[in-house]
């Protein structure tokens, strides 16, 4: 059985965030997802809806056998109880892959660690899009 482990904000859901769990599902048998603490958020704006209502929607998503909230400490430690054999990067996540997978040694992880490249051309497949489309609107 092969689990796959993917991860991010996952803000304002949309249809580039159902082909990445999608793209991630395929890489196995189980998909495993970890919803990002707002605390932990500092590459971008905080999340506009609250992160156990994030957690809620991935959590119904056909394609996600388990999601469950990030830590509040250390990004890694949901690692343990997991214990992923593939990690699937979404195209636009911040993490030096050559860092994670030094980190994921250090800790004991053997996971594979796997880029998902960028495939969903929507208009509005971006969190960020979405925001500004409505701000757009406001004005």
């Amino acid at each position: 059985m092969i689990r796959v482990l993917a991860t991010g904000t996952f803000d304002l859901l949309h249809p580039g965030h159902l082909t990445y769990l999608k793209e991630c599902k395929a890489l196995g048998d189980e998909l495993y997802v970890i919803v990002a603490r707002d605390s932990m958020i500092r590459h971008k704006p905080k999340p506009v809806i609250p992160e156990d209502q994030r957690l809620e929607m991935i959590n119904a998503l056909k394609m996600v056998d388990k999601a469950i909230l990030g830590s509040d400490e250390d990004i890694f430690l949901p690692l343990i109880e997991i214990k992923p054999d593939v990690i699937a990067l979404g195209y636009d996540q911040h993490f030096n892959e050559k860092e994670l997978k030094c980190e994921l040694q250090k800790r004991g992880s053997c996971a594979t660690v796997v880029r998902i490249g960028k495939s969903e051309q929507c208009a509005l497949c971006s969190s960020a899009k979405i925001v500004k489309k409505i701000i757009e609107r406001c004005s």
